[in-house]
């Protein structure tokens, strides 16, 4: 990131670089934005390593459609497009709004917030009080935008996790400033390889829209299976809780969990990381508006 760091301007804002843009951007009266692309489905350029991400450059229009559109992935960039180093935009939350810089294109597909965010917001303030005195780890944090809420609306100890890059981990401690948080607790980690926790601690795991690599499913799986089965909590952080699923029924569930939510359609595909988790001992229940728990035997 060129030994860029972030500041504040007497005013109080985010002092933002010549290369970035901030726009107030609100979830609810998001269009449909009508652009060319040379095609519909990722062109990803595959690397050496049985853990080697694939790479993915993703237009902003492609990620956010009215609720009638085809959800498919819209990859490559638009004709004639004017590239941005950064774009700083405005989200509303349950209960606040948050300013994210967001990379403009990021070649491990770390750029922008993903619908699921939202959602899953959501439904974490409706079950808060499964947060409650546990540690939290959230995979895939992109811009760290979901992490930066739970830990301002409820205050909980909240680890931030994705790719080993430099550029995300950095962008992630802009963005917990200039929402006026202390830096984020934050792990590089490559799904698959070995994770720089030897003991992990943490009670729940979150993530949301991380299914887009289908190659990588079994290295996610291997990452998840480490942390839940080597799980070293309290014995005060142990036991078990309920969550309400989607028709009211208290459905009870032990930690350590992996909470999971999507909102790509992927076709088929996401069967496969069910199998994965199935083969690998871990037990996958559906609550409910695309919110998966998945747990130890």
């Amino acid at each position: 990131m060129d030994g860029w760091s972030g500041g504040r301007e007497e005013n109080g804002d985010v002092a933002l670089r010549e290369t970035e843009t901030r726009i107030v951007w609100r979830w609810s009266s998001c269009k449909k934005s009508q652009q060319a692309s040379s095609s519909r489905h990722p062109k990803l350029s595959n690397t050496a390593g049985p853990t080697a991400m694939e790479t993915a450059l993703f237009s902003a229009a492609s990620l956010f459609h009215d609720p009638d559109d085809p959800d498919e992935m819209q990859v490559g960039a638009e004709a004639g497009a004017q590239a941005m180093d950064y774009v700083e935009r405005v989200h509303e939350f349950p209960g606040m709004e948050l300013s994210i810089r967001e990379f403009s294109c990021h070649q491990l597909n770390a750029n922008l917030l993903w619908p699921g965010t939202f959602s899953f917001a959501d439904w974490l303030v409706k079950n808060k009080s499964i947060l409650h005195g546990r540690r939290i780890l959230e995979l895939g944090s992109g811009t760290g935008a979901l992490a930066i809420f739970l830990r301002k609306a409820f205050q909980v100890d909240i680890t931030t996790s994705d790719y080993d890059d430099e550029e995300i981990e950095e962008n992630i401690a802009y963005n917990c400033k200039a929402n006026s948080l202390d830096v984020l607790p934050h792990i590089r980690h490559t799904w698959g390889d070995q994770f720089p926790v030897l003991i992990p601690d943490w009670d729940i795991v979150i993530a949301s829209d991380i299914l887009l690599y289908v190659k990588q499913y079994p290295n996610l799986v291997r990452t998840l299976s480490f942390i839940l089965k080597e799980h070293k909590g309290s014995s005060q952080n142990t036991g078990n809780t309920a969550i309400t699923n989607k028709s009211g029924t208290q459905v009870p569930v032990k930690f350590p969990m992996f909470l999971m939510s999507w909102r790509r359609r992927i076709g088929k595909d996401w069967c496969l990381f069910f199998e994965e988790c199935k083969k690998a001992g871990l037990e996958v229940q559906h609550l409910g508006d695309l919110v998966y728990l998945i747990y130890t035997k």
